[in-house]
């Protein structure tokens, strides 16, 4: 059943810097409000204005931005209803793995870079998950 009330707004805050395209930083937020559930399958989204004044952007921006999600296919338009979050819980679900992934290769890049090898990686992981557990 998919819901037509815009979804309160999601508690994270835009962080945009001048160091990658705009629209592509506004992209990887939306992923990750999709993917944490602050936007659920079916929810309705703000409008470009509105998220436009939200984010401090030009809404050419924002909407550059929508019509990426939308090509990629976790966005979808219904003509005079707005923009939409895909009902594709597979396609969340791929996508949330590979911002995983992504995040640990990153990660692995920076200790080995400051001289980790990957059995230290490893300790300091079990130790961190050890100490946050307790």
């Amino acid at each position: 059943m998919e819901n037509t009330q815009t979804m309160k707004k999601p508690e994270s805050e835009w962080h945009l810097t001048n160091d990658r395209p705009v629209f592509i930083q506004i992209m990887e937020k939306l992923k990750r409000d999709i993917v944490t559930g602050s936007y659920r399958p079916g929810d309705k989204l703000p409008s470009v204005r509105e998220l436009a004044g939200e984010a401090a952007v030009n809404p050419n921006t924002m909407q550059r931005a929508f019509s990426e999600l939308e090509r990629e296919g976790l966005v979808y338009t219904k003509r005079t209803n707005g923009r939409f979050i895909t009902e594709d819980l597979s396609m969340i679900s791929q996508l949330k793995e590979q911002m995983a992934l992504d995040a640990i290769s990153q990660f692995l890049n920076s200790m080995q870079q400051l001289g980790f090898s990957g059995k230290e990686t490893l300790a300091l992981l079990k130790e961190s998950l050890e100490e946050e557990t307790a």
